[in-house]
């Protein structure tokens, strides 16, 4: 764990604030930071604060000033190590009051240490809002025994009086934290996509912000092997499509603006996606992070982030116009490749544009990027089970144009030839033109933060495989997927399970249309908003006001989702049946693509959420109701919900009460 300063209380002790302050100006001054004089003067007041609060405290405990957190780009002001826990102290110099924003704040910081620093899983974490001029708080902790716990609330006199109740809170643990251990720990911080794109942005790199969790691999070994097929291009003057594979949530995405953005940039990569949400939303969370006070500079930074960021069916369009026009990047990265349109769907005209396409959206790409003199490289991102629309073409429609194609080559993992789907398939086994790099599968899901079991699950639910599901909720200690059947109910959940300043949101499939009649009918009115902006603002997912489809949410994800399931797919004797609404009425699906297509907008919602995602099945209209409503029958709602209890989805009344977040401390 990287801070500016660290020392021994005994250490500590020795030195004045003011020296305190100094070195941390030092340290400040050796990363090329600006230091400004109220800085030092905070870092004084706190050094000051810490002197007193800690004078009889044990010499051997640890203070560490301005510790990294670079997930949120932020520092910890203080961390204190007793031997029995981690104190995460934010300070508020003159503050005169405990703000909830802050309150969110400090709580956020915990949150942050406690998911992925490996040394701060088996020890209690406790955030600390010191408002240094506010009115004394009751000093009353829990009984604390491991996690995150309610964030404490302390003027700048208490501290040290609260710093004695949480030890005596706390009781002698069996194994004492080991401070130096503890410094030593791997940081390795999940970014969510928009996170990871802004740091990217700035110039990191993957292998400095991504990483499975606090304890397994990361990305930079699928990193690395892209940076091999580009080099080897490159040295040969050769054309190559280079095929990242993965399960939904492994960080595919990343990668790709890992090659935009990232150690990969060298040659003015375009990020390319059919994905008219995820664009748009990336591009706007790119501009505010580089221009957050607005005006002109929001204008220009909008511009920026379109030429990285763009429509693929705008570039391709523009070039097969200009066809003499030659792609200023080198490489481009294809976002969710196996949708791009075949050639049916691709030249068709419809009601709001006339195609200038002739022949598939993959064809195009090949011939687009093959004016380049010397080499050219396609990263495509694939993800399994997620085609949600006609037309899309698959990994077969890639491998037969590339094998059409003498100029180009292709490489990839050995599980891109053996998919069950023959559409899926890039070939069938080895050709002339293709090389395996088995570094190309993502196989490990990174949204869900603190265990892997959330996707096969998933797919076992959505296969049917009830027993094997079950199976993997007991293996995994449980799975993080909670079922209620009250709407209310499930807003509550969600704002328990939203602590610091996790986003929650709510989810429902496009084709859900009965919804509506259960007080959910609104769908997003503008995506950018709803991802970026942040309660009070009405507009934000956290008002859990209006629901994201599939089409809305697809390749962006949620800290805790709130899943409204619809009457689109059921359950029967034979499995699941997919139903379309039209008119006053439901019907059935008989095609074999449609049925598919349904399935998948459930995988991509049950896939949303970093943390949590709370099921909701409706109630349904009772048949002895006078006013039934046979386009919501209770019958078929509860069959949904006695199947997900069966594959292991908890009941959210069941789930202990999640620790309360303090919005107004107790005063004396």
């Amino acid at each position: 764990m990287r801070a500016w300063l660290s020392l021994s209380v005994a250490e500590f002790a020795a030195l004045s604030a003011r020296d305190v302050a100094a070195r941390l100006a030092y340290a400040q001054a050796s990363r090329h930071a600006t230091l400004e004089l109220a800085q030092r003067h905070a870092w004084e007041a706190a050094a000051v604060l810490l002197h007193s609060a800690l004078r009889d405290a044990d010499p051997s405990w640890r203070v560490l000033f301005e510790c990294d957190l670079l997930r949120l780009e932020k520092r910890v002001d203080v961390v204190v190590l007793t031997d029995r826990a981690i104190l995460v102290l934010e300070f508020k110099h003159g503050a005169q009051i405990y703000q909830s924003q802050d309150l969110r704040q400090a709580e956020d910081y915990a949150l942050d240490l406690h998911d992925f620093h490996a040394g701060s899983r088996a020890h209690p974490v406790v955030p600390v809002l010191v408002a240094t001029a506010a009115p004394a708080a009751r000093v009353d902790p829990p009984l604390i025994w491991y996690g995150v716990t309610p964030v404490l609330c302390s003027n700048g006199a208490q501290l040290g009086t609260l710093i004695d109740a949480v030890q005596a809170g706390i009781g002698q643990p069996v194994t004492p934290l080991d401070a130096t251990a503890w410094e030593g720990a791997p940081y390795r911080p999940v970014p969510t996509v928009l996170e990871a794109a802004k740091l990217l942005y700035r110039r990191n790199s993957v292998a400095e912000i991504a990483a499975a969790r606090a304890d397994a691999p990361n990305l930079t070994r699928t990193a690395a092997a892209l940076a091999r097929a580009i080099d080897r291009a490159q040295a040969e003057r050769a054309h190559l499509v280079v095929f990242v594979t993965g399960i939904p949530g492994a960080g595919k995405t990343l990668c790709g603006l890992n090659v935009v953005f990232g150690a990969l940039r060298s040659h003015g990569a375009a990020f390319l996606s059919g994905n008219v949400p995820l664009v748009t939303v990336l591009r706007e969370a790119l501009a505010r992070d580089a221009a957050p006070s607005g005006g002109r500079l929001l204008q220009a930074s909008r511009r920026q982030a379109q030429t990285a960021l763009q429509n693929v069916h705008r570039f391709l369009e523009h070039y097969v116009i200009h066809a003499d026009h030659i792609p200023e990047a080198r490489v481009i990265v294809f976002d969710e490749a196996q949708r791009a349109w075949d050639a049916a769907q691709a030249t068709r005209d419809t009601q709001r544009r006339v195609s200038r396409l002739t022949m598939s959206e993959p064809g195009h790409a090949l011939e687009i990027m093959g004016r380049h003199d010397g080499w050219s490289v396609i990263v495509a991102l694939i993800g399994g089970g997620q085609e949600i629309n006609t037309g899309e073409a698959g990994l077969a429609e890639w491998g037969r144009v590339i094998g059409a194609n003498p100029r180009w080559r292709a490489v990839a993992a050995q599980g891109a030839t053996t998919a069950a789907d023959p559409a899926q398939r890039l070939a069938d086994g080895k050709r002339p033109w293709l090389t395996f790099d088995d570094d190309l599968d993502l196989t490990l899901p990174m949204r869900s933060v603190r265990d892997g079991a959330g996707s096969p699950w998933v797919d076992a639910v959505l296969r049917g495989a009830a027993g094997e599901a079950r199976d993997i909720a007991t293996a995994a200690g449980g799975v993080p997927f909670l079922l209620t059947r009250d709407l209310d109910a499930m807003r509550g959940g969600l704002r328990k399970l939203g602590r610091g300043l996790r986003r929650a949101g709510l989810v429902a499939a496009a084709g859900a249309r009965r919804l509506r009649a259960d007080g959910l009918g609104v769908q997003v009115p503008d995506v950018a908003d709803w991802f970026l902006t942040r309660w009070p603002d009405i507009r934000s997912s956290e008002a859990l006001e209006t629901f994201a489809t599939e089409y809305d949410c697809q390749g962006l994800e949620l800290d805790v989702v709130g899943l409204a399931w619809g009457g689109d797919l059921v359950r029967a004797a034979d499995g699941w049946r997919q139903r379309r609404f039209a008119g006053d009425r439901w019907f059935q699906v008989r095609s074999a693509e449609e049925r598919r297509f349904i399935l998948n907008t459930y995988r991509v919602l049950l896939t949303r959420a970093r943390y949590e995602t709370v099921l909701w099945v409706p109630r349904g209209s009772a048949a002895e109701d006078p006013f039934h409503d046979a386009t919501r029958d209770a019958q078929e709602m509860d069959a949904i919900a006695d199947y997900l209890l069966a594959c292991g989805a908890r009941p959210l009344e069941a789930l202990p009460p999640a620790p309360t977040r303090i919005a107004a401390p107790t005063l004396l």
